[in-house]
């Protein structure tokens, strides 16, 4: 089989919830948008209700649609996007609590679902979804009477907890919820990290979930195992791959396998010679050459045999390595992971 299997260990994703749990003395919730950070929503969101969570997040009414499929009735589907035309139907037939980001939304809301829960997601300095202060002060009151479920922000540069950002974010906050009821929150993973000013009354974490930074103490979540297809022998002189970008310097075994960037591994990875490796029982194989659509070249001189599959992403390095390769961030990876590879669950 030339597929390659990404495993999901769904204990360690309960784990990473729980731990961030116990970081607070409030309600922590879990982000599941894209597809569970594309790991799969269903099991993740059923993974982390088990857990305890019973406060979810999503980017757009169709994945609360999904999510509520997978979850059933009882826990709260909230939805980051708000109250889009055309959400009214989904947003009453699965029960979802969209947060509500402007003037026009808020009338969207109370015109087509009267009396429907809500909440409110106000803009404390990122400048990206949510009433700014001004728009906020004009409707706080007509909105607090409606009981919004809850009030939230969120923060731009959590994860570099010296950047002055986030004590004005927080400060702004502070300001703009000073003496409402309402249950509010700041923070996702960073925040929760940032300390016990920035709790609040609900967490949100998302990556550290699923392994990724900036939460250190994450067990990894992902595993993947890629291939090999072909090994072959080069003498020095002897290139590899397009662009002949890189040449053997001495005799070297060379194994081809099945993944590139069609499967979520960036070209990038490769662009730095000796940057990037796959893993075998604690050796690492260097990537040779450049990432292509659907083949990676891979040195294993080092090996006395070779094995079916390499290991790409598991212990010894997690989506965050491949990132730093590829000068991006673990979201990215996680998300690009292609629907090529075998999933498996376990836990």
């Amino acid at each position: 089989m030339s597929t390659a299997t990404l495993t999901i260990d769904l204990t360690a994703l309960a784990d990473n919830w729980r731990a961030l749990d116990r970081k607070t003395q409030c309600e922590t919730g879990a982000v599941v948008k894209a597809d569970g950070y594309g790991l799969g929503a269903a099991q993740v969101g059923k993974t982390l209700a088990k857990a305890g969570a019973r406060k979810f997040f999503v980017a757009q009414a169709e994945e609360g649609l999904a999510l509520r499929d997978a979850l059933g009735p009882g826990p709260e589907i909230n939805v980051f996007s708000g109250h889009m035309a055309g959400d009214a139907e989904v947003i009453r037939g699965a029960a979802l609590t969209p947060m509500i980001n402007s003037t026009d939304q808020l009338l969207r809301q109370m015109e087509a679902l009267p009396g429907h829960p809500f909440g409110i997601q106000l803009d404390s300095g990122m400048n990206r979804l949510g009433m700014e202060p001004a728009e906020w002060a004009a409707l706080r009151d007509i909105v607090l009477a409606q009981r919004p479920t809850l009030v939230m922000s969120h923060l731009a540069c959590s994860d570099a907890p010296e950047h002055p950002t986030n004590a004005a974010q927080l400060k702004c906050f502070q300001d703009m919820t000073h003496g409402i009821d309402a249950p509010r929150s700041l923070s996702a993973t960073g925040g929760i990290l940032l300390g016990a000013d920035y709790h609040f009354d609900v967490t949100r974490p998302g990556i550290g979930l699923y392994g990724g930074r900036p939460f250190k103490d994450a067990r990894p979540v992902v595993t993947l195992d890629i291939p090999v297809i072909q090994t072959r022998e080069l003498a020095a002189g002897e290139c590899v791959g397009y662009g002949d970008s890189w040449t053997a310097q001495g005799p070297t075994v060379v194994a081809t396998v099945s993944g590139g960037y069609a499967d979520g591994l960036l070209r990038a990875i490769g662009k730095t010679p000796g940057r990037a490796g796959f893993y075998h029982e604690g050796q690492r194989l260097p990537i040779l050459g450049r990432v292509s659509m659907d083949l990676i070249t891979v040195d294993v001189t080092a090996l006395s045999e070779v094995p079916d599959t390499l290991r790409l992403i598991g212990e010894a390095q997690g989506v965050d390595d491949l990132a730093d390769w590829a000068d991006t961030i673990g979201y990215e990876i996680l998300t690009s992971l292609s629907a090529r590879y075998a999933r498996y669950y376990q836990g």
